[in-house]
């Protein structure tokens, strides 16, 4: 569930100003931030992936300085763009790598074109990373010195950060966590990726449409079919819909889904330690917005604390994301914020400690 998007007037704004993008397979958004990470201005753009990306660099660079001039911001004041993109990205060389939903664009120099027709330095980083940095920079976990983010949706996104680190891995690959695996069984699931056990295989919205379709199939009583009858579209929002209508079958669904990711959470804190957890993305059952997503996530707290070592249960917080579709335009201003002082300041990754801490 999307958090209400709040503003601030220009005059209010504590520069330097920094303008995060968020670039998806259908749409682009855009948000002017200031140095506390508070939204000035916001605003969207198709991205129109068949056009191909020099003409979506050309359109994010237009895009980037109206959004500038729109708000009345002295382009001088504004120091940095961060660009968060999909898929295995070669940050260094800013490129995509052979991004399967923007056929095309692997190889292409995204980052350097997007600076070039914004007249801006960029950052680049993948946009779950990004997503990930916006909810422990200005979200539900700026409380943490250290958290994970669980993005689900179509796929399981991860995006993973210590102190001021955002890990990306030597190739690129450093939090593809729906990737883990859950389960080695010869009857294991497959992954879209092409491998078997995967958590993404159980847990992402695809999962779900699979295992309720062969629950379906299987015979299994359902008000589901009902739907699915006068026309509905198999998804996770209907089973939840039937599911909060007390449905057993698409309730267990849920509940399931809740269980994969309770047992893929207790290997990334072994792993990792956070102090916390996050789950966001559009699959997330209505939060705590209703009674279902309080259930889901008591079943993702549950499992975890069963599989887990006692003080990590009781000292691991496991909750949802507050910043909805806002985190990655937010988090992807913030890491340009992270590149502007470490270039500008030696202290810098102290200084944003101090920062975050007069924000709790």
């Amino acid at each position: 569930m999307a958090s209400q998007r709040e503003f601030v007037r220009v005059e209010d704004g504590l520069p330097p100003f920094y303008v995060g993008v968020d670039l998806g397979g259908t749409t682009v958004k855009l948000g002017l931030v200031d140095d506390r990470g508070l939204t000035i201005a916001w605003d969207s753009i198709d991205t129109e992936v068949q056009t191909g990306p020099e003409d979506a660099s050309r359109r994010i660079g237009e895009a980037v300085r109206r959004l500038i001039q729109t708000a009345r911001v002295e382009p001088s004041a504004v120091a940095r763009v961060g660009l968060g993109s999909p898929g295995t990205l070669d940050i260094p060389a800013g490129i995509m790598i052979n991004p399967m939903n923007f056929p095309g664009w692997g190889a292409f120099p995204i980052r350097d074109r997007v600076a070039e027709h914004s007249g801006l330095p960029v950052a680049f980083v993948n946009d779950a990373s990004a997503a990930a940095y916006g909810e422990f920079w200005v979200g539900s976990g700026r409380e943490f010195q250290s958290m994970i983010l669980l993005t689900l949706g179509t796929g399981v996104g991860c995006g993973i950060i210590i102190g001021n680190l955002i890990i990306e891995g030597e190739h690129g690959f450093g939090t593809e966590c729906g990737h883990i695996v859950i389960d080695f069984g010869d009857n294991a699931r497959m992954c879209p990726c092409g491998h078997s056990g995967h958590l993404e295989a159980y847990a992402s919205a695809n999962a779900v449409i699979k295992r309720t379709q062969e629950a379906l199939d299987s015979g299994r009583p359902s008000s589901l079919l009902q739907r699915l009858a006068h026309g509905a579209t198999l998804s996770p929002l209907l089973v939840a819909e039937e599911a909060e209508a007390g449905d057993e079958l698409a309730d267990q669904i849920v509940m399931d889904t809740a269980c994969y990711l309770g047992v893929g959470i207790v290997t990334l804190v072994h792993t990792i330690d956070p102090s916390g957890v996050l789950l966001g993305g559009a699959m997330t059952f209505g939060v705590r917005d209703s009674k279902l997503g309080r259930r889901f996530l008591r079943r993702v707290q549950q499992e975890f604390r069963r599989r887990t070592f006692p003080v990590l249960a009781e000292k691991t917080k496991i909750d949802f994301a507050t910043l909805g579709g806002d985190a990655g335009y937010l988090g992807a201003a913030g890491i340009a914020r992270l590149e502007h002082e470490k270039a500008t300041c030696p202290d810098a990754g102290r200084q944003l400690t101090r920062d975050r801490e007069a924000l709790v």
